[in-house]
């Protein structure tokens, strides 16, 4: 499999797809040809060339060349509500063989893909079906992605334990600092670091509208941990 990352989170909405986007601007300008993948995607808007999802769309603008939508996002479903309920709504059952296709033919024009993970770590995709399987089946190792706010500590803490139970590699954490008011921001942080087990390689300030890659040099230090395992793969 080309190296790459699967992108989790503490919780829904706390900015996967502004990290995703951001690493796939980074690597881009950095010379490392990455795509981006969203493989199940609830949440998304009709249009005449069918459901579109907007984190999926994001993702397609900053990676390179012009990858198919039917393959960064093979599973989309219309209603904002959690995966596994929106796909028995639709009759569908989320198959790891179609997202592993897609995420080969992703990587058959790329030296590295970020795939973007659904809601929480613990989010199901079917009546068995878990992102742990996801990622395992894909052999990437996980980013995750620390909503900074009142609760990150638990939300984070518990998430790394559960990946790391999972049999999944904790690679990294990359805090986003989603409440511009939060207390003690700093020392969540120092505490983060103490704890998790794995680097943080970025933190990203309070910009929910930002361009992902004008937010690209904030993650660097995950930019360059990606950089290693291309070279080394």
């Amino acid at each position: 499999m080309t190296p790459g990352v699967y992108i989790t989170g503490t919780d829904t909405g706390i900015g996967k797809t502004l990290v995703s986007a951001g690493l796939l601007a980074a690597l881009n300008a950095a010379g490392v040809r990455s795509v981006g993948m969203k493989p199940v995607a609830s949440g998304c808007e009709r249009t005449p060339a069918g459901l579109r999802n907007a984190d999926a769309l994001a993702l397609i603008a900053h990676s390179a060349g012009a990858p198919s939508y039917a393959l960064v996002n093979p599973y989309a479903f219309a209603e904002p509500i959690a995966p596994h309920i929106a796909a028995a709504d639709a009759g569908e059952t989320i198959a790891l063989d179609v997202i592993a296709s897609a995420c080969g033919q992703l990587a058959a024009d790329a030296e590295s893909v970020v795939v973007e993970g659904v809601g929480g770590w613990l989010a199901p995709l079917g009546p068995q079906l878990m992102q742990r399987d996801v990622a395992r089946r894909l052999r990437l190792p996980v980013f995750l992605v620390v909503g900074l706010r009142l609760g990150c500590l638990n939300h984070a803490l518990l998430s790394a334990r559960a990946i790391e139970a999972d049999g999944c590699e904790f690679a990294g954490w990359i805090g986003n600092r989603v409440d511009s008011q939060m207390l003690r921001a700093e020392d969540n942080l120092a505490t983060l670091n103490e704890r998790l087990g794995a680097p943080c390689l970025g933190v990203l300030p309070f910009a929910p509208t930002a361009d992902p890659a004008a937010l690209a040099p904030h993650l660097a230090a995950a930019c360059d941990w990606l950089r290693e395992t291309v070279r080394s793969g």
